[in-house]
């Protein structure tokens, strides 16, 4: 798996208007395709659902770091479909998985490089999640582009190296990442111990009822963006449950080795 998944959760501010929407409808928007890409497996609905967000992105002008995260995805998404379709699924079945796991990407891309981690925090504040578990949540959504980074800086110096990652049989290859996932493992511990020191010196938790120093307040735009999604989502819903959609499933499959 690419390193460059990662890179399309990162945040930018950007003077964009989607970076300047509010939170709460942003992640009502990927909460909205998240769940209608779980009811369904239709392609064509799945295939709706992912060109929908290309506006989105376009006006969040945020198009090649989204790219580089479906790119850093495509080996999953390549497993997937392998791993269903050699298992008995149809091949519409199993291109509709592939689908919904580019959908899943692309939503939480789309909300996670237009959202900062402290607007997230605040989000979560709302919705009375215990400030620990908000506050840890965040931070791990902060510090995985930068593990990620850091990671990719190791790969680059062991290379340089002479280790040649992309050689051998899989058991090889396993062997070779170790020179990798040791200085990683070191290097996170140790960012989360001066993490814990800094949360200490500064009396983290001694306080029950916390202040924002920012609140968060929906403006007209908000407002209509969150009706129309919901809106969107209950028709999906609808559709879903008492209207038939054409069915591409043409029932190919692979034979099976069992006879």
């Amino acid at each position: 798996m690419s390193l460059k998944l990662f890179e399309g959760f990162r945040f930018t501010g950007k003077p964009t208007p989607i970076h300047r929407m509010d939170p709460r409808p942003k992640l009502l928007i990927a909460s909205s395709i998240f769940l209608l890409s779980i009811i369904f497996t239709n392609i064509i609905v799945l295939l709706i659902l992912l060109i929908a967000q290309l506006p989105l992105i376009y006006l969040a002008k945020s198009l090649r770091r989204w790219s580089n995260s479906l790119r850093g995805g495509a080996v999953l998404a390549t497993l997937i479909f392998i791993m269903n379709f050699l298992t008995g699924s149809t091949l519409a079945f199993s291109l509709s998985m592939t689908l919904r796991f580019l959908v899943l990407i692309s939503a939480f891309s789309l909300f996670f490089l237009t959202t900062s981690p402290d607007d997230l925090g605040l989000v979560l504040e709302r919705l009375h999640l215990p400030y620990t578990l908000s506050f840890t949540f965040t931070t791990a959504v902060r510090l995985v582009p930068t593990v990620a980074l850091e990671a990719q800086t190791i790969v680059d110096a062991q290379r340089s190296r002479g280790l040649e990652l992309d050689r051998g049989n899989i058991i090889e290859r396993l062997r070779r990442h170790i020179p990798i996932l040791i200085p990683l493992i070191v290097s996170a511990i140790r960012r989360s111990t001066e993490l814990a020191e800094a949360l200490e010196s500064r009396a983290f938790g001694s306080c029950e009822n916390r202040e924002s120093l920012i609140t968060l307040s929906m403006k007209r735009t908000d407002y209509f963006v969150a009706t129309a999604t919901i809106i969107i989502l209950l028709a999906g819903i609808f559709v879903r449950l008492w209207i038939p959609l054409p069915s591409l499933d043409e029932g190919i499959r692979l034979p099976s080795i069992w006879g």
